[in-house]
């Protein structure tokens, strides 16, 4: 059945009827549709789930012909070569995986017009001939799946990709071109630029649909990370929290976890039936893993990245990680695994400093120095050499010459052929890599800003998408929209002293259109009353009450960008008077534990008792408490210049003379001093300890 260009709407709905069973359009779907039909360029930019791979399909079938659809997933190639084998349609496939004579017979069907679809994988391009013989035949329109592949800024990068460009001039035809279609699920806006940009496509279309999840409550918690095992059981030992997927951050992690939950070690729950699942694992393993909870005889899988892709459990009913993701595009996935049923479902996110130095060693691992790939491209030349070859004359180790002839052949600077023979590429490597290496690093700083932000936490994942539209609209159920209703984050009631400083935070930015919370503070806070931290759960407060707003922003100081928040008055903030009452929730920490209700219900929180606090009011220093402060303030200027911070950042005036004074010898103590958070123990502890311990 065939749609002309000019098909009315009811005739569209009854191919999509005919040929796919649905009764209606997905959102966002009839629009995709109609521009990919009347010959449109476009770029989809939609979550896994929300019907992607429709937008190219039913196009394919109302325009006629075969279309090519290119996709770097064997898997994924495969499941809708199936789907739509399944439907009735003619669809063949080429990649590695497959004999010969397949492929073969796949390009005798398509030169005799018998295709709907041929799926390839972009390797396949660099064949001599192939495209060429994919020439001869006029294309309904090419579909490109997993587009952000092609991107230098995409998370998953692929060399064959890039080369696209050079090839659908000669594969669209000339005159009435097949259509590209690009679709992702996974590009923020310097991803949808690069894409377009590679393809070369004609005045092309961007759609941006889906990625707002109604059903989805996020909530992000400062945890330490010896913690995370004992608060996980807690979570998870109320059954209407699973099933439910653990992301870790490594599989020593994902075992170690998995092994927690399993025997019930930990929290205050019994045995759940809990696995591990990463790439370390036989693949034999993995399935059973995956099939298993997929059947339900496994309720959490404690799990690396490597798990979800293949997943369409729709009752998961919790995600959490276990730690900071690398990309907010890869947390945006993961924590949509859950709720796919429309029920109601929870994500935590838990993070601390140690996180981040856990994401530096891994991006020092991936993107090694360029030094390692500069010595690898010297050995190159015109001549092909065998990887083996090279490898064994490499002053590298195995691992680090793998990664940086990874690394030389994604930008260019060495070109690997089918029988692993490489010769040297081209000189413009050095300066993509550096770029993208930077890329990367920049991506985790907005994960980090994602878990400082005062933003409703859906509507922040929106707008990194490019969303712009929806982004203003707040979610209502994550723990910035409803602090109240946090499960797993704590927060109390604002003292009588927090409320005096709401007031004196209002009449100063009354007179002015914004001020640095830095200096906020250093005009208001002149003897130190209060810690820098508690000042910014202070605003962070008053922006979750409507109070104020803040932004980041940045400015360049010795050629570096020097990042800081500056905070102004809302209508609401203009209104408030000495006398006028305002309900203040701040943060405060996380819930111990989850006691059972009568009523079999989830459990009633319970808080996290805080230990009693050395106040860091006015000291009197003995002879050694001066020397100590004295090496307190030396190492503190010296840390601020590290981390381009100022000093009172890092210290406080008064919670260093308070340290000076108690000299404390555990990280116990160290919690006990006022000023002295967990992240900050976490952070400084071991270096703090070292100093006090001197002397």
């Amino acid at each position: 059945m065939e749609l002309g260009k000019d098909g009315e709407a009811e005739n569209l709905k009854e191919l999509l009827r005919a040929v796919f069973g649905f009764a209606g359009f997905r959102a966002g779907q009839e629009a995709v549709c109609r521009a990919a039909i009347e010959g449109r360029d476009l770029l989809l930019v939609m979550p896994t789930g929300a019907g992607k791979s429709l937008c190219y399909q039913l196009p394919a079938i109302a325009r006629g012909g075969t279309a090519l659809v290119i996709s770097p997933l064997i898997a994924l190639m495969e499941d809708q070569a199936a789907k739509l084998g399944a439907l009735g349609l003619k669809v063949a496939r080429i990649h590695s995986g497959l004999d010969r004579a397949v492929a073969r017979q796949a390009c005798v069907d398509y030169l005799s017009g018998q295709l709907q679809f041929l799926f390839i994988a972009p390797e396949r391009l660099r064949v001599p001939g192939f495209p060429q013989m994919l020439a001869k035949k006029r294309l309904a329109l090419i579909a490109i799946d997993e587009a952000h592949c092609i991107s230098q800024w995409g998370h998953d990068f692929r060399p064959d990709y890039r080369m696209l460009g050079e090839h659908l001039p000669g594969l669209r035809g000339g005159e009435n071109a097949a259509p590209v279609v690009a679709l992702t699920a996974t590009a923020t806006p310097s991803v949808q630029a690069d894409i377009l940009e590679q393809l070369g496509m004609v005045k092309p279309l961007k759609f941006i649909h889906g990625f707002r999840r109604e059903n989805l409550a996020i909530e992000v918690v400062e945890l330490a990370v010896p913690e995370r095992a004992g608060t996980i059981a807690n979570l998870l030992a109320d059954p209407a929290r699973r099933p439910a997927i653990v992301y870790a951050v490594s599989r020593k992690q994902s075992e170690a976890l998995a092994g927690v939950l399993a025997s019930g070690v930990a929290g205050r729950g019994g045995k759940i039936a809990a696995a591990a699942y990463h790439a370390g694992l036989d693949a034999e393993t993995r399935e059973r893993v995956q099939k298993a909870f997929q059947a339900g005889e496994l309720e959490v899988v404690v799990a690396t990245i490597a798990f979800g892709m293949g997943i369409d459990k729709a009752d998961i009913r919790t995600v959490i990680h276990a730690g900071l993701p690398a990309t907010l595009e890869g947390y945006y996935q993961e924590i949509g695994r859950a709720g796919r049923d429309g029920a109601q479902s929870r994500t935590y996110l838990m993070h601390s400093y140690a996180d981040q130095r856990t994401h530096d060693f891994f991006l020092n691992r991936d993107y090694p120095p360029v030094e390692n790939l500069n010595q690898v491209f010297k050995a190159l030349g015109e001549e092909p050499r065998a990887v083996e070859e090279l490898r064994g004359a490499s002053k590298l180790g195995e691992e680090e010459f793998d990664r940086a002839l990874e690394k030389l052949e994604i930008h260019g600077g060495a070109r690997v052929d089918f029988g692993g023979l490489v010769t040297r590429g081209g000189t413009g490597w050095k300066k993509t890599y550096t770029i993208q290496a930077r890329y990367r690093a920049e991506q985790f700083e907005k994960v980090l800003r994602f878990t400082t932000s005062t933003e409703c936490r859906m509507a922040a994942l929106v707008r990194h998408f490019g969303d712009v539209a929806d982004a203003s609209r707040t979610c209502g159920k994550c723990d910035v929209c409803d602090p109240a209703g946090a499960e797993l984050r704590q927060f109390r009631h604002a003292t009588t002293a927090e409320r005096g400083m709401l007031q004196e935070i209002v009449d100063e930015l009354r007179a002015v259109d914004y001020r640095a919370t830095g200096t906020l503070q250093r005009n208001l806070d002149m003897v130190g009353r209060i810690s820098r931290n508690d000042f910014e759960a202070l605003l962070d407060a008053m922006v979750r009450a409507g109070l104020i707003e803040i932004e980041e922003a940045e400015f360049e100081k010795d050629g570096e960008a020097i990042r800081y928040r500056k905070a102004r008055l809302t209508d609401a903030g203009m209104e408030v008077r000495r006398t006028t009452p305002v309900a203040l929730l701040i943060s405060d920490g996380i819930v111990d534990a989850f006691e059972a209700r009568a009523d079999g219900g989830p459990g009633a929180k319970k808080t996290k008792a805080a230990a009693k606090k050395v106040e860091a009011g006015p000291v009197t220093l003995s002879a050694e408490g001066v020397a100590l402060a004295a090496r307190l303030r030396e190492w503190r200027v010296a840390e601020a210049k590290r981390l381009r911070v100022p000093a009172y950042v890092v210290l406080h005036d008064r919670t260093l003379n308070a340290l000076a004074q108690a000299r404390p010898g555990s990280p116990r103590e160290l919690l006990q001093i006022e000023g002295m958070g967990p992240a900050k123990v976490e952070k400084f502890g071991e270096v703090l300890l070292g100093l006090c311990g001197k002397g």
